[in-house]
């Protein structure tokens, strides 16, 4: 066992340092998230509006998943979309992902989550600026921003 030579691993054994976080139980989110953080990744919750911690924060960095840690965007995407969530219109290449979200019904959306996790982040409208048009509106409590 540990030898670098086999090329078979066991199920659910992953590298050194790798976490496989879609395995994880709610159990375990639970014991490395608060609770704010846990409702709003793993239930698909929401923030209220201009009460986030980044909604309005113009720091120089990227903005990485609370989950996982995958980055997801960069400071230089934000922008002020006036509804009082932080707002990029675009992602650091294919580390989001989005999928119809039907929980409103007179209301269907793309909801946004980590590619790497699978964690709730938000959700993208189609009236952001150019160069995408895209508007990814992201819970302030999904994300960890690394200043540059």
């Amino acid at each position: 066992m540990g030898s670098s030579a086999s090329s078979q691993k066991p199920d659910k054994i992953q590298e050194a340092g790798k976490v496989d976080y879609t395995s994880m139980s709610d159990e375990e989110w639970k014991n490395r998230l608060t609770n704010e953080q846990f409702y709003i990744t793993r239930q698909k919750g929401t923030e209220r509006a201009f009460t986030g911690e980044y909604w309005n924060t113009k720091t120089p960095g990227s903005y990485h998943c609370i989950c996982c840690d995958s980055p997801l965007f960069e400071s230089s995407t934000k922008f002020d979309s006036g509804t009082g969530w932080p707002s990029y219109y675009q992602p650091i290449g294919n580390n989001v992902k989005s999928k119809i979200d039907l929980s409103i019904i007179f209301m269907p959306r793309q909801e946004v989550l980590c590619a790497a996790c699978d964690a709730h982040l938000g959700h993208v409208f189609d009236d952001g600026p150019p160069p995408t048009g895209k508007r990814y509106c992201i819970n302030s409590a999904s994300l960890k921003l690394k200043p540059k």
